[in-house]
């Protein structure tokens, strides 16, 4: 669980950092990164999420 928050933990600041950045700079390289970003987070979470699936499914087999 601890590695689940530090992602989330990265992912919140890599995308909100972005966004201010876009803001204060108007370069839409950084809005573009904001969002690339927040797809990545949103697979990452999916991923754990099925994660989390499996192992309730298969834990009453073992």
């Amino acid at each position: 669980m601890l590695i689940m928050r530090l992602l989330l933990l990265l992912g919140v600041l890599a995308i909100g950092g972005s966004i201010i950045l876009w803001q204060l700079t108007g370069n839409p390289r950084y809005k573009t990164w904001a969002w690339k970003s927040f797809r990545a987070a949103v697979v990452v979470v999916f991923i754990f999420f099925a994660l989390f699936a499996i192992e309730r499914i298969l834990a009453p087999v073992a």
